[in-house]
């Protein structure tokens, strides 16, 4: 997978991405995720990969100042018109380098993104790097374990194709950033806990 690639295919996914992935079990997965979101009114959130929109619909927005980024165009102009009308500000733009200031959001939100960019130790960095000491960041998003089984190991390639990784390990990522981070929350939600709630504090330095 590349930027360039992920453009052309999340371009062919825009349109029926949400009869997809906000429907059924993903769309009861996602409620689970907000269900008691540890966000606190007039709080800065920052939505990584926030595709067309799904999360922002399972959350009051107005109570929040929020900023939403994706690299595709085409899914976030899906999310521009579903809330053209509210104060919710949609960037386009490389989760792998994001260009806001170290510690400039209360909370972050990365859902299904470390398992689609190119380089999911570098997004996940930059998440942490703009996230504010005592902040709190909520990911969903499907992990392999640390030994991935013959038959993943040989569907790999052709997954990414599609446009998503199905070998990306979560505990690799946390020991990578150990020093910055604590997890709080560990919760499986779908496919025998291939899909994960994860919940992390960054640490006050």
């Amino acid at each position: 997978m590349n930027n360039r690639w992920n453009e052309i295919i999340y371009k062919l996914w825009s349109p029926v991405y949400d009869r997809i992935f906000n429907t059924g079990k993903f769309l009861e997965a996602r409620q689970k995720l907000f269900h008691h979101p540890p966000f606190h009114p007039q709080q800065r959130i920052l939505f990584v990969g926030v595709g067309t929109g799904a999360d922002l619909e399972l959350l009051d927005h107005s109570q929040f100042w929020i900023t939403a980024i994706d690299y595709s165009n085409d899914m976030l102009q899906k999310a521009r018109d579903k809330f053209k009308d509210t104060k919710i500000e949609f960037i386009q733009m490389d989760a792998q380098q994001m260009s806001f200031a170290e510690n400039s959001f209360d909370a972050v939100v990365g859902s299904l993104i470390l398992s689609v960019v190119p380089d999911p130790e570098r997004c996940m960095k930059e998440m942490i790097r703009v996230l504010k000491p005592q902040g709190s960041m909520i990911i969903f998003d499907k992990f392999s374990p640390p030994k991935i089984s013959l038959i993943k190991r040989m569907i790999r390639p052709f997954v990414k194709v599609m446009g998503t990784d199905i070998g990306v390990n979560f505990e690799n990522l946390y020991e990578q950033n150990h020093e910055a981070i604590i997890l709080k929350e560990d919760e499986p939600l779908l496919f025998n806990g291939m899909y994960r709630k994860i919940l992390l504090t960054k640490i006050r330095r």
